[in-house]
């Protein structure tokens, strides 16, 4: 979601909070389109205000992250230093709901006179820009120039005045009426919830459907066939949002999916999103860093293991056909012991075949019923008897063959399958390293001459504390699940997995104790959570001592048998337990 007027006001109450009357100690430019202030002497102390004016991505938040600028700073930082440097944060505000920042600064000039100047952040997608002016409105530069070339509806130039283009008329939400708003809304022949957004200022497109959710409206309906009274319980719902938004009664948070992938950031409740984890936090600078910290980890995890998940996936479509395949082929060996009574009875009642006779019933003495056994009348008897001997010979071998093929495919598939899992599971680029060491292994990767280096491995299992203190570790990955369950856990601590499905280990370590019942659940929630069958209500979960778990010779990494175990149907909400050195998951 972009940042939308709801939002920007959220950080202008919050900066207003933290950094008003603090004074600029240090400007960085550590990007072409992006600033970073340290501000001293505020109320709460230090901070660091990033700025970002990027097409792509234009952000404001506080931070504890500093980034350094260039070796040589840009014009327009320089520039800023010249004028605003140890200069004092006098006011922070924004034009109603717009998404613009204002930053109106004190400093003294080279005669010692008081100045002001103004710092303006407009977050507007690819018209983001940061324009720095004097106290009579004009502009003294800013960090993107636009010409009259580039735009027909404002000049962004030094010398130019500034102003906000209006080029659309849209309400202002802090200051309108039921009358106009339900005048420019409903007249509208288009989906409601797009009414919204494109008639209020401020609003975007979650919040609409957030507001049509919140009315019980269908936001794909017309708005000019919306009803009188759903007009007013729309509006009513719309002035509650804003009441809430003017009285500065924020809830930042982040909305995340079943995989824990950040979906949306709010500074009000989300109500349409109920079925998904709602994660809040204090401030709504916190939520900005994290959720695209978080995306961006996303995107990169994707992006790296989008080739290994090519070469697995591809391997998985081919022994899925190659499994099918034998199958098919398995099937036409079900004959073989037809075949082999055909022979058996040839010998028995053989004498009882005409010569040049294409058939000869005979009775089943397995069965005790009458068959007719098809015959070459090129061939006696008994050499009837030997060709079906030698084809049940040949299906045998066959068959046997075709078995031991197909536990080796689908062990081949299970491992494959486990790859492609643990990637989905990968939260950093590390966890990725063993994923590629084990396909390489495999035979899937050709391995790179390292000139003897072994590949380093810093991934290391999650460990989590149950809510009575025991210690709780979760493989990454197939390499890490054999190392927890046969080198890490004792024959006495407890294991893990969901039943039937890839997925993680998990051991809980007994210390010689015996396991509380709450320490279970919470250690079959973390096996169903780091399994395929991740989302899921219900999960099926084995589990079972330790010493009671085996690793068959030969077997692929991360396969195990066990012949004894209890079983639990779970949900996959891991939600409050904690991780180790972690504050408790929200």
């Amino acid at each position: 979601m972009a940042l939308d007027g709801i939002v920007i006001s959220n950080i202008v109450y919050e900066l207003n909070q933290t950094i008003l009357n603090g004074r600029i100690s240090k400007i960085a430019q550590p990007e072409a389109d992006e600033l970073m202030l340290t501000i001293k002497g505020a109320q709460r102390g230090q901070f660091r205000l990033l700025l970002s004016a990027g097409a792509s991505l234009p952000l404001i938040y506080l931070t504890q992250t500093n980034k350094p600028g260039p070796m040589t700073a840009p014009n327009f930082c320089m520039l800023l230093r010249k004028h605003i440097a140890n200069g004092r944060i006098t006011r922070i505000w924004q034009p109603g709901l717009e998404r613009i920042i204002h930053f109106e600064i004190e400093h003294y000039n080279e005669m010692g006179d008081l100045c002001r100047k103004d710092l303006i952040l407009e977050l507007m997608g690819k018209h983001s820009n940061l324009i720095f002016c004097d106290d009579q409105g004009k502009i003294i530069d800013s960090i993107k120039h636009v010409s009259a070339q580039t735009s027909s509806v404002r000049e962004v130039l030094p010398g130019r005045d500034y102003f906000i283009t209006k080029t659309q008329e849209k309400l202002e939400p802090t200051d309108t009426n039921e009358q106009e708003f339900r005048a420019d809304v409903f007249s509208k022949p288009m989906p409601l919830a797009k009414a919204i957004y494109s008639s209020c200022t401020g609003i975007s497109p979650v919040i609409a459907e957030e507001l049509c959710h919140r009315a019980s409206l269908e936001s794909a309906q017309s708005a000019n066939t919306i009803p009188e009274l759903a007009q007013i319980h729309l509006y009513r719902t719309f002035e509650r949002l804003i009441e809430d938004v003017t009285a500065h009664s924020y809830t930042p948070s982040i909305i995340l999916d079943e995989q824990d992938i950040p979906v949306e950031f709010s500074s009000v409740p989300l109500t349409m999103y109920a079925d998904l984890t709602i994660r809040q936090y204090e401030t709504i600078s916190e939520v900005l860093e994290q959720y695209y910290a978080m995306k961006n980890t996303v995107t990169r995890i994707r992006q790296k293991s989008s080739d290994l998940r090519r070469i697995a996936t591809t391997a998985l479509d081919r022994c899925r056909k190659k499994y099918e395949l034998q199958k098919k082929q398995l099937k036409d060996t079900e004959k073989r012991d037809k075949y082999k009574i055909y022979g058996e009875l040839l010998h028995t009642y053989g004498y009882e075949a005409e010569p040049g006779a294409k058939k000869l019933e005979a009775l089943n003495y397995y069965t005790n019923e009458m068959i007719t056994i098809p015959l070459d009348e090129t061939l006696t008897a008994q050499e009837n008897a030997r060709k079906y001997f030698d084809k049940y010979s040949k299906l045998k071998r066959t068959y046997e063959a075709l078995s031991e093929h197909i536990r080796e495919t689908e062990a081949e598939i299970e491992q494959l399958e486990s790859i492609c899992t643990f990637m989905d599971l990968a939260l950093s680029e590390e966890d990725l390293v063993q994923v590629r060491e084990e396909l390489t292994d495999a035979g899937y990767i050709r391995r790179k001459y390292t000139g003897g280096k072994k590949v380093k491995i810093t991934s290391r299992p999650f460990h989590y504390v149950s809510s009575d203190g025991f210690d709780m570790y979760v493989g990454k990955n197939n390499y890490q699940n054999d190392e927890l369950t046969f080198k890490i856990a004792s024959n006495s601590d407890w294991w893990f997995h969901a039943k039937g499905a890839p997925g993680s280990h998990v051991i809980v370590k007994t210390n010689g104790q015996e396991l509380p019942d709450r320490t279970f659940e919470e250690a079959a929630r973390l096996a169903a959570w780091y399994s395929k069958n991740r989302g899921s209500e219900k999960v099926e979960i084995d589990y079972v001592e330790k010493r009671h778990v085996k690793k068959p010779n030969g077997a692929k990494p991360g396969f195990v048998v066990y012949y004894t175990n209890y079983s639990m149907m779970i949900d996959s909400d891991i939600s409050g337990i904690k991780m180790a050195g972690e504050k408790e998951r929200r």
